[in-house]
């Protein structure tokens, strides 16, 4: 048995089958439960986060995080994000990291909770808010 995952695309659509039993192997991981959303919000709204004053190191220590494929690295990378957007402007990298780690953490948490995408997306923009 495969999963088959459908990568959306500008203009096209990729398809990609991978036999199951090689599931952890590739890096695929089940969605949270809906349990485990209040602490990815607790993580969005965290203050003491620590944000390297170097672009480089920045950007490669997000990247990375996000590449674990955790959900709550992710979580932290765009709460980074989100507090040094509100101190200076981002570059163009960091803009589209969070444009993308947010869409990401959105759809995890709409299909946990078993929400619409856009009701998930105003939990998170609350929360952020609200930090």
């Amino acid at each position: 048995s495969f999963y088959i995952l459908r990568v959306l695309g500008n203009d096209t659509t990729t398809t990609i089958m991978i036999p199951t039993h090689n599931a952890t192997r590739v890096g695929l991981r089940e969605v949270i439960g809906p349990s485990e959303i209040p602490r990815v919000m607790e993580i969005l709204r965290r203050k003491d986060v620590e944000i390297s004053p170097n672009w480089n190191r920045r950007f490669k220590d997000n990247s990375e995080r996000i590449k674990s494929g955790s959900l709550y690295e992710m979580a932290l990378v765009l709460r980074k994000l989100v507090v040094l957007q509100k101190e200076r402007h981002l570059s163009f990298g960091e803009k589209k990291m969070l444009e993308n780690v947010r869409q990401l953490i959105v759809s995890e948490i709409a299909i946990a909770a078993g929400i619409d995408p856009r009701e998930a997306d105003g939990m998170v923009e609350k929360t952020i808010a609200t930090a």
